[in-house]
């Protein structure tokens, strides 16, 4: 799940499940493309690592947790998908083969 949000000039995303990883763009667009991209990477990062991928487990979004006084009015929540590192896409092939 990824949280969108509208500010004064540009967009900017996170997602709940992947702490840290995020991304900005000028319009929801460019901003969806831009976390794809940083959500690939890390998911990418984190399997060389040899590190769990984390889970997608959030499916409610809590505003008042990250945005207390609501300075940002418009707010898109969607599923992204996003592909999996190589490794794990062709084992999870394999096993539903």
């Amino acid at each position: 799940m990824v949280v969108f949000e509208k500010g004064a000039k540009n967009w900017s995303a996170f997602s709940p499940d992947v702490e840290g990883c995020g991304s900005m763009g000028d319009d929801l667009d460019e901003t969806r493309s831009q976390m794809r991209e940083a959500l690939k990477a890390y998911l990418d990062d984190t399997f060389q690592a040899g590190e769990p991928l984390p889970e997608a487990r959030n499916t409610k979004v809590d505003f008042e947790e990250f945005d207390p006084e609501y300075a940002t009015k418009q707010y898109v929540v969607e599923w992204l998908s996003v592909d999996l590192p190589e490794s794990i896409s062709s084992s999870r092939q394999s096993r539903a083969a």
